[in-house]
């Protein structure tokens, strides 16, 4: 009788060690995920007190088009955020039309953008867009981007930043580039 006895114990001993295991498991898990950070769409708010009304650009602060604002966040206080510059009547005219702000490194179309702020302007080319990316403040080109039309009826935005988990693309018209997060 005493070996059956110790067997079950044994047995139930062993079940009670795999289910706290398994537990240890998931509270660990759930941990990680939860310090990782979950980007999401900014509201209007949060890109109304981001983004100016007159972005600096060069020598010069030039309107924004806020209606066009689009960004994404973290949650935590760090932002891509863009928005359309009106360059009529500035020297900018024509040669940039897009003001952006990277609260964090990324890889943007194959170019590795450090945080700060950057204009870009477009240039149509063939079945793409070509993005000339430079840093707001000095105009120091930063690289040249392509764009290519997005597959099937999309819908024509000025500009919007995706979430990496919906798209990961900043998508211009029908058109869209793609952008990875960098780590800090």
């Amino acid at each position: 009788m005493t070996k059956p006895s110790f067997r079950r114990r044994m047995n139930s001993f062993g079940i009670a060690s795999l289910a706290a295991a398994i537990l240890m498991l998931a509270a660990s898990v759930s941990t990680a995920i939860a310090q990782k950070s979950v980007w999401r769409q900014a509201t209007d708010a949060e890109l109304a007190a981001l983004l100016p009304a007159r972005a600096p650009v060069e020598k010069e602060h030039i309107e924004t088009e806020m209606r066009t604002a689009s960004g994404i966040t973290d949650g935590k206080g760090r932002f891509i955020a863009g928005v359309v510059l009106i360059t009529a009547g500035y020297s900018a005219d024509g040669k940039y039309s897009h003001y952006l702000i990277l609260q964090t490194p990324a890889r943007v179309g194959g170019i590795h953008v450090a945080p700060g702020q950057y204009v870009f302007g477009l240039q149509k080319d063939g079945e793409a867009l070509t993005m000339h990316l430079y840093e707001a403040l000095t105009g120091k080109p930063v690289g040249n981007l392509e764009a290519h039309r997005i597959a099937g009826n999309s819908r024509v935005e000025s500009l919007r930043i995706w979430p990496p988990s919906d798209k990961a693309i900043i998508q211009i018209g029908r058109f869209a580039v793609p952008y990875e997060l960098g780590e800090e």
